[in-house]
């Protein structure tokens, strides 16, 4: 099954971002899942230098069929590389490794706020956004006060920040926030990492009843929320089944219940503290 390729939202430099993609997290052959997920419909892919495979993620997309302008790649500086020099010459590796010219998204991946040193990096990515290079610049696992800082002290708001993100960890204050700046919302890990989640009587008894799976269920409810998401998978029928969500809705009431979840809570590293090498 081929869907077709998911609605856009605009992002506040009016770049149209898919808002639905594929990550590309603990991937070993990310050739042949970059290829599956093309095929399936997706036209976002969400990589990272830490990842390990953009040079995978890169021979894909040049043995696609597709014109550079119809795919959407994001990629992160790595934790390794904050800081200024050390930010642009991570980022010239990238693209030489992506085999492309720019990137369509540009993320500094974690905050690291140990170190320091994420201002910084964010006035490389300014450089790297001047020069035409990233089409969009933003940030990941950012805190309220990481992005009022940058803020404060840049003037430049991110046009995202990809957070771990869904029902049972909704972080309703840092969303309110990033609407109230005008930062688009993208969910990692948006069906909290399996059955924790989809195994809840509250979304999969939602599910029996509208003949959907849970983890449609779940990526609907974000559709819904306005959040861009990248939901993992290297399977053909579920990458297909998780792009197949945009011809129904949740009633209010599912909705709300999604979104009252209790858990499963954080399911990934806290970034007051992780620090990705």
């Amino acid at each position: 099954m081929t869907s077709g390729p998911a609605p856009k939202l605009t992002l506040n430099n009016g770049v149209q971002i898919p808002q639905l993609g594929c990550g590309m997290f603990k991937v070993a052959d990310a050739e042949t899942a970059v290829s599956v997920a093309l095929a399936a419909g997706y036209r976002l892919i969400d990589a990272a230098a830490s990842y390990g495979n953009e040079a995978g993620v890169g021979s894909a997309l040049a043995a696609s069929s597709l014109d550079r302008s119809e795919f959407f790649v994001t990629s992160k500086v790595p934790n390794s590389a904050q800081g200024r020099r050390s930010a642009l010459r991570a980022f010239d590796e990238t693209v030489s490794r992506l085999g492309l010219d720019f990137v369509d998204l540009y993320l500094i991946h974690w905050p690291v706020p140990a170190k320091d040193l994420y201002v910084e990096t964010w006035e490389a990515l300014e450089e790297i956004y001047a020069s035409g290079r990233a089409r969009a610049i933003g940030v990941s696992n950012f805190r309220a006060q990481d992005l009022a800082r940058l803020a404060q002290r840049t003037g430049v708001v991110p046009a995202v920040n990809q957070i771990e993100l869904h029902p049972g960890f909704v972080q309703d204050e840092l969303r309110a926030l990033h609407r109230s700046m005008g930062i688009t919302t993208q969910a990692w890990s948006p069906l909290g990492r399996g059955s924790a989640l989809l195994g809840q009587p509250a979304v999969t008894s939602i599910a029996r009843a509208i003949g959907r799976t849970p983890a449609q269920v779940v990526i609907r409810w974000h559709v819904e929320e306005n959040h861009a998401l990248i939901p993992k998978s290297t399977n053909a029928s579920r990458l297909a089944e998780n792009l197949d969500v945009f011809d129904f809705e949740l009633s209010a009431e599912d909705h709300a219940s999604l979104s009252r979840l209790a858990g499963p809570g954080r399911v990934g590293p806290d970034p007051d503290t992780f620090d990705l090498h």
